[in-house]
């Protein structure tokens, strides 16, 4: 599924894997794959992308993904990239993020779950 639908973000000389608004949305639309949210529960609790489970970040654990391709989201990209280095770190291949995070997600229009 993520052939296509990855792009780079390049900054620091890192390469994160991302996915795009459009393909995220279809992503979220569809429930094709699992979506986790690294926010901290108070966070997720005040709105969320539909679908999304929370894994937050102060205690992430990168075994604790589900199985199968996976986006990361959090409020704006920072926290989501870390989780997602972490995976990356962990041998997971099949995980990306939505680097412009729920406020990027609202802004754009997109719905959210409390």
């Amino acid at each position: 599924m993520f052939s296509g639908l990855m792009s780079k973000l390049t900054g620091g000389g890192a390469s994160l894997p991302t996915i795009e608004h459009e393909d995220f949305a279809r992503v979220v639309k569809e429930g094709s794959c699992a979506i986790v949210d690294v926010r901290e529960p108070h966070e997720y609790a005040a709105g969320h992308v539909p679908g999304a489970r929370n894994l937050p970040l102060s205690q992430f654990n990168p075994s604790q993904l589900p199985q199968g391709q996976c986006v990361i989201i959090c409020q704006a990209g920072g926290r989501s990239a870390k989780a997602l280095t972490q995976a990356m770190a962990a041998g997971r291949k099949d995980v990306r993020h939505y680097a412009p995070g729920t406020g990027g997600w609202r802004a754009r229009g997109g719905a959210v779950s409390a």
